[in-house]
């Protein structure tokens, strides 16, 4: 079990936001942050909208750890090209992430949790880390055993996401390839996503 699980929906109402655009989302209703200091809402400053952005983009990815997410910007720096296009392409070439882009589950933390334990194969090898990073062409499929599980039929039948054209799914056979890297305008993110703040966070 993630040990974030618990708290998710305190990140939407800590970040103000329906970050995976869920209706059970409390923030739907309570439009203010947790804890009795939470309605006080003021201006702010630059840091604060980057570290806001920072913490936006770690939390939709099933709130992955600092220090892990700071490698990842460092790799996005060492590449060439735009910074900002690097890290959003890093953490989509994420095994969890992809997982859930393929629909074959209902959330980042749920994706954490099956790939964790074994329940996904890729190019029929099983990987059981979720910050894998997948490559073009590979084929990402649900361990036939797994196929059966109300997690996976919940997520496949549900109307709520569709999945990106940048990977090629068989919902049926619950098996994917995934095709590209995508460009930052390709992803669909249900909140406004600023990695360019990210980048200044981590630039001053």
């Amino acid at each position: 079990m993630s040990k974030r699980q618990e708290s998710k929906y305190k990140i939407d109402r800590r970040l103000g936001v329906n970050l995976w655009g869920r209706p059970k989302s409390p923030i739907n209703r309570r439009e203010y942050g947790p804890g009795q200091h939470g309605q006080r809402r003021k201006k702010p400053s630059d840091f604060g909208l980057q570290l806001m952005a920072k913490q936006k983009l770690k939390g939709y990815y099933g709130n992955i750890g600092e220090k892990q997410f700071r490698r990842l910007y460092a790799e996005a720096v060492r590449r060439r090209g735009d910074t900002g296009e690097n890290l959003i392409q890093l953490l989509e070439r994420r095994l969890d992430a992809v997982v859930y882009r393929m629909k074959f589950v209902p959330t980042p933390f749920a994706s954490r949790q099956f790939v964790n334990h074994g329940h996904v194969r890729v190019n029929g090898k099983r990987v059981n880390i979720p910050s894998y990073q997948v490559k073009d062409g590979d084929v990402i499929e649900v361990k036939q055993k797994s196929k059966q599980m109300a997690l996976v039929l919940e997520a496949i039948s549900s109307g709520e996401r569709d999945i990106p054209d940048y990977l090629d799914v068989d919902t049926s056979a619950l098996k994917g390839t995934f095709v590209r890297a995508p460009a930052f305008a390709d992803v669909p993110y249900p909140v406004q996503m600023e990695p360019n703040l990210v980048v200044e966070y981590y630039s001053r």
